[in-house]
Parts: C-alpha cells; sequence; structure tokens
C-alpha cells in the first residue's frame, strides 16, 4: 500500500459545528499514543459535528448508494511534531453514518468508531440540522447563522476548530495511525444558536453528559469543499 496514495475522495458540505469545553482529564483515556491534546487559548474542546457526504468514491470508485450521506460525529483535538512540523489534528469518540457498508469498512481499515444509525439531514440556509434515531430515543445537531460567510483569521477559534488536517486513530494492538485529510481554507458562518439533543450515554459514555449538557461555548457552519484523505500510515515508537 502506497501511505501517499488516495484513498477517499469526497465533498463534505454545510458542516454544522456545536463546541463545548471539556476537563483534559475526561479525555487522556482517548489520546492515541504519540499524540498531545490540542488546546485552544488553553481551553480544552470537543466538537458535535454534521455534515454532507457528497460523491464519495474509494480509490476513485464510486459504491452504488453509498455516495450521498450524512454523517455525525464527536471529536476532539490533538497535535503531533513531526520534524520541524506540527500536525494538528482530530480524534473521533463517535461517527454516525446511515450506512452499514461505510461503519463495517471504517472499522475495518482504520478502527474509526463509527456506528450505523438512520439519519436525516435539513438546510433551510440559515439551519443547518442533522438527526438520527438510535435506542433509546433520537438525537441531532443543529446551528443557526446569521451573517454572510467568510475566511476565519489564522488566530481566531473558527479556524482553530475547521483547520485540523490530520486525523488519528488508536489501533487495535496499541499503535497509532495516521492519515491526512486535504483541503482548501473553508468559509464559515457565525452561529447564533447550537443545538445538541442525544442519548449522550449510550452513544459517548456518561463521562460526557457534564460536557454535552452544558451550554455550547461556540457554533458555527462551515462551507465545506471536496475533499481527499489519504491511507493512513503507523506511528513508529520509540520502545
Amino acid at each position: 500500500m502506497n501511505p501517499s496514495a488516495v484513498f477517499l475522495t469526497a465533498e463534505w458540505r454545510r458542516l454544522a459545528i456545536v463546541n463545548y469545553e471539556a476537563s483534559p482529564d475526561l479525555l487522556q483515556r482517548f489520546l492515541p499514543r504519540g499524540v498531545e491534546l490540542d488546546l485552544w487559548q488553553g481551553r480544552c474542546l470537543v466538537s458535535v459535528v454534521g455534515f454532507q457526504f457528497r460523491d464519495t468514491r474509494l480509490r476513485g470508485i464510486p459504491i452504488p448508494f453509498h455516495r450521498n450521506f450524512p454523517e455525525v460525529n464527536l471529536r476532539f483535538y490533538v497535535r503531533r511534531r513531526a520534524g520541524d512540523e506540527v500536525r494538528r489534528g482530530v480524534v473521533f469518540i463517535r461517527e454516525l453514518v446511515p450506512r452499514r457498508a461505510i461503519a463495517l469498512v471504517a472499522r475495518a481499515l482504520y478502527n474509526e468508531p463509527y456506528l450505523a444509525v438512520p439519519m436525516t439531514g435539513s438546510d433551510d440556509g440559515a439551519r443547518v440540522q442533522y438527526a438520527w434515531t438510535h435506542a433509546p430515543g433520537p438525537g441531532r445537531v443543529a446551528v443557526t447563522t446569521e451573517g454572510l460567510p467568510s475566511l476565519p483569521s489564522p488566530d481566531s477559534e473558527e479556524a482553530f476548530i475547521v483547520e485540523h488536517y490530520w486525523g488519528y486513530t488508536r489501533q487495535r494492538d496499541g499503535g497509532t495511525l495516521e492519515y491526512q485529510v486535504e483541503h482548501p481554507p473553508w468559509r464559515v458562518w457565525r452561529g447564533v444558536a447550537g443545538e445538541f439533543q442525544g442519548d449522550i450515554d449510550a452513544l459517548y459514555g456518561s463521562e460526557f453528559r457534564p460536557v454535552l449538557e452544558a451550554s455550547p461555548v461556540s457554533a458555527l457552519v462551515a462551507e465545506g469543499s471536496p475533499i481527499r484523505v489519504r491511507h493512513g500510515v503507523p506511528l513508529r515508537h520509540s520502545s
């Protein structure tokens, strides 16, 4: 396998992002080996992110009935130094998709924590919502925006949230897989209201209940773009 080869191409569109503050201690046990928490002005953030996959292709091949679908994930932010480069990335606590085959492939190849559930998305321009059904009840993430979109300034919270271009996932043997996500900078809309509802215990664990039941610290909608995800590479760790 060529680690520089592109594994997945798609468009990610209309990302509804609701952000919460969490204790760094909460996330330590979810940290893959070889990375550290990436903080925003000393604060540890987690985000519920809903977005639309469009024209999804695996190694350039479109999969019938699996090209267009929503996803909702809970993620937090990490960083890793690779030589002189600091790679800023994300780690996922849970990823929801409506297609079982997608969840199976992601778990098998990347050990990503995917779960297949019925999902819908709606977008009336000012309000973007993604909803799902998971026993014992439904859930949703939604953001209401105002104004026009713009590219965030490099030192803004919006840029911190949307400009992480690496993914890290813990492997079954205890190692870490690193993969690159390529896309241009995204324009964002300011969120005036962010909403999250769902069975926190069943999806993420009871330890996330105080975080996700609190008021969000911010919300935004990102425009999105075509993206490319490259094959994952195992990190080398010193003994």
